[in-house]
């Protein structure tokens, strides 16, 4: 049975950082693109960053480019989102996701992502 747990959320004011993490189990971890995606109310679910599980390449929203870092730890099944600079816009519900990919790029099409955490609420305060 596939989990992902994500934690590190909460509430944070302008400005300041989180960090997130999302472990894995129940499936090879090393073989799968991992991707953070977020959702604020009333918005669709978009992909904020991902990373490939084979070179590492990663794909960042323009919307958090220089601000977040996606990264992962095969050795302890775990990827990560530094989240720096946080905007009260960045407030969310922010879910990992783990997918299968043979593309030469990091998926960062929700519907390619084959499971997901059960997302974690992220609130920046102005």
């Amino acid at each position: 049975q596939v989990q992902l747990v994500e934690s590190g959320g909460g509430l944070v004011q302008a400005g300041g950082s989180l960090r997130l993490s999302c472990a894995a189990s129940g499936l090879t971890f090393s073989r799968y693109d991992m991707g953070w995606f977020r959702q604020a109310p009333g918005k669709e679910r978009e992909c904020v960053a991902a990373i490939r599980w084979i070179g590492y390449s990663t794909y960042y929203a323009d919307s958090v480019k220089g601000r977040f870092t996606i990264s992962r730890d095969n050795a302890k099944n775990t990827v990560f989102l530094q989240m720096n600079s946080l905007k009260p816009e960045d407030t969310a519900v922010y879910y990992c996701a783990a997918a299968i990919s043979s593309s030469s790029r990091p998926t960062r099409g929700s519907n390619e992502y084959n499971y997901w955490g059960q997302g974690t609420q992220v609130t920046v305060s102005s």
